[in-house]
């Protein structure tokens, strides 16, 4: 399974971001003319097509049987929830970081780094995602997506001013899944600096004197 994943890794980036552009195209410009809109489904839908494809392969291969479900928690969610198929391209970072054998950025750099790509991917999808809900419904506050993006970055980093809010059942069930991922990449950065902190004040405090 190691070698499917490992040689799949490329493609399977390049098919998140092909989904990820056609599903944004299909949102910020529904006048676009219909065999385009048509042309980007079908996209949307190969690119879904490519990720069940691959879950299967790797279920196969694994010999686990359902247990593969529960030890591969995040791989089963990303293949029912569309909002979080453009992480792929955090894998493909990292394994563009581990081309020589060894990740080329320490461990306290890479957590910022993976965290600061995840948020933007995630707050990208996820305006896109409630601004498709929210746009015509009656009562909206967003109604360009500027301001879809205003929400989510309120949202992500816990501050919510409540100027701009979802409406909908689906617009709000998108918001509790932003809400969530913020406070878990909120958490992860924030306790990635203390420890480097802690890390380096310590090192500071084991110099000899003098040095």
């Amino acid at each position: 399974m190691a070698l499917w994943e490992q040689r799949t890794e490329i493609p399977l980036a390049f098919a998140a971001l092909a989904f990820l552009a056609s599903y944004a195209l299909r949102v910020l410009d529904p006048e676009l003319p219909q065999p385009v809109l048509d042309l980007c489904l079908a996209v949307t839908l190969s690119g879904w097509a490519v990720f069940i494809c691959d879950y299967a392969v790797r279920w196969h291969l694994s010999g686990q049987g359902l247990r593969f479900a529960r030890t591969h928690g995040l791989d089963t969610v990303v293949l029912f929830l569309p909002l979080l198929r453009p992480l792929r391209v955090v894998k493909l970072y990292e394994a563009l970081q581990r081309r020589n054998g060894r990740p080329r950025l320490a461990l306290y750099a890479r957590v910022m780094a993976y965290s600061g790509m995840t948020t933007l991917l995630l707050g990208f999808t996820g305006a896109l995602a409630v601004y498709q809900q929210e746009r015509d419904a009656p009562g909206t506050t967003m109604h360009t997506f500027g301001d879809a993006v205003w929400w989510t970055c309120t949202t992500l980093s816990t501050v919510g001013y409540g100027d701009v809010v979802p409406v909908t059942p689906m617009g709000r069930v998108i918001a509790v899944g932003v809400m969530t991922i913020g406070l878990a990449l909120l958490g992860a950065v924030t306790g990635t600096f203390a420890s480097w902190l802690l890390q380096v004040f310590s090192l500071e405090d084991e110099e000899p004197p003098g040095h």
